[in-house]
């Protein structure tokens, strides 16, 4: 899935007079910053390529991963809030401490999601190694966090039937 999107702000879906409205929240864990700084300056970045002003760019941290699910939920029960990215990295470890929190943050998000009718955009690497997190956050393999605000940008211009 390497190139995923050739270019994913220069879509047809991104209406200028529309899109200088979205607002969309980013949750960024602490855990693993290395990796999640990486990935949230692509989200950023690339929503702010699409016309997003960094205005309606509404970022909140949080110390781990198992976190991003109350996150989210925080921005998205805001009305003014279109969609919401969470971004972390849970590293595969010795113990099964891995599993729990990667399929807790994938159900709770899809709760928060459907909750608040709202895209909240699963930006969580789950990766073997340290280095296939680097491969992932901008290495080889692009970066998961400009995939994530691709995304979320999509989702609303599927809500708005565009």
């Amino acid at each position: 899935m390497g190139n995923y999107h050739s270019n994913p702000v220069k879509h047809s879906l991104y209406d200028p007079l529309l899109i200088e409205k979205v607002r969309i929240g980013i949750v960024t864990s602490e855990w693993n910053r290395e990796i999640t700084e990486a990935l949230f300056s692509g989200a950023f970045d690339t929503l702010i390529k699409a016309g997003i002003s960094k205005q309606n760019i509404i970022c909140t941290n949080v110390p781990g991963s198992f976190e991003l699910t109350l996150g989210s939920q925080w921005l998205a029960k805001q009305d003014n809030i279109d969609a919401v990215i969470i971004l972390g990295c849970v590293i595969q470890g010795e113990t099964r401490h891995f599993e729990f929190i990667c399929q807790a943050v994938s159900q709770g998000i899809t709760q928060v999601s459907l909750k608040y009718d709202k895209p909240v955009i699963f930006g969580l690497l789950t990766p073997d190694t340290h280095q296939q997190a680097l491969d992932r956050a901008g290495g080889k393999y692009g970066n998961k966090g400009e995939e994530a605000a691709a995304t979320a940008l999509k989702m609303i211009a599927g809500r708005d039937g565009k």
